[in-house]
């Protein structure tokens, strides 16, 4: 599905009935990567799964792409769909929309999933790198930006032992526009602190990563997670920051046990 939200064409995927559970997307990739979790979760669960602008099928914006932009498309997303309350799942920068979301429309949260994320912002040394890395996929192409975060989004277990699983994840990544890379890349490294919304979530939420990330770490997802009520850390073996395409299996088992506590509709 595709059409104008927000004065710019976004697309997105939807299938199953029931609780509406939004997923939002890892920086580069699209939302292909979630299609393990929209098959298993499917059969009970309404699953969505936008593209953000600037990758996959949604267009390429003017400015650059910031959280709170990106969490007004979410925000429209809704409207379009005319659902008022749903449970919202991020993985890395998704985890950062998500965040960005919860502090304008937390009324809307039925429940909270975040992903190999984090609240807090990025050092002055992580911004450098993003405008860097911002740089590169400008004048390099997506290709060499592929290569340089390959080996930061990939767990070793992962890197040595899948490489469908590596084969698939540049290839989404080389699908990705450069100028829409490098416009998420300096919305991220503008994003704001969310460590003060952690004490604030009134939702149920899942707190789930790879126990191999070493850009959100097991031990800063267990903190956060200890610093929002009523929520639970799961950790994923073999796993690194891409947890959900590295170990379907047990992430879909970490979702399913947290969205079965909601009603059925």
């Amino acid at each position: 599905m595709k059409k104008k939200i927000g004065g710019l064409e976004l697309a997105w995927e939807e299938e199953g009935q029931g609780l509406p559970v939004v997923l939002l997307h890892a920086f580069p990739l699209n939302r292909k990567m979630w299609e393990a979790q929209r098959r298993a979760l499917s059969r009970r669960y309404r699953v969505i799964t936008p593209d953000f602008r600037g990758h996959g099928e949604s267009n390429l914006p003017e400015e650059d792409s910031t959280m709170e932009r990106l969490a007004e498309d979410v925000r429209g997303l809704l409207e379009e769909l005319k659902l008022e309350r749903v449970v919202l799942g991020g993985l890395s920068m998704g985890g950062y929309v998500a965040f960005a979301f919860l502090r304008r429309y937390a009324a809307r949260l039925a429940g909270l999933v975040l992903a190999d994320t984090r609240a807090a912002p990025d050092s002055e040394e992580g911004r450098t790198a993003r405008y860097e890395n911002a740089a590169l996929a400008e004048t390099a192409g997506a290709g060499a930006l592929a290569e340089r975060l390959l080996p930061k989004l990939l767990g070793p277990s992962t890197r040595q032992g899948k490489p469908e699983v590596v084969a698939a994840v540049r290839a989404m990544m080389l699908s990705i526009p450069p100028a829409g890379m490098a416009r998420a890349l300096r919305g991220m490294a503008a994003r704001a602190d969310s460590t003060e919304l952690l004490g604030q979530v009134r939702c149920p939420t899942l707190v789930v990563g790879g126990e191999e990330d070493p850009l959100s770490p097991p031990a800063e997802a267990e903190a956060m997670a200890k610093n929002i009520p009523n929520a639970k850390h799961v950790k994923i073996p073999h796993a690194g920051h891409l947890s959900n395409l590295e170990q379907p299996a047990a992430f879909n088992a970490a979702l399913e046990e947290f969205l079965a506590q909601f009603p059925a509709r």
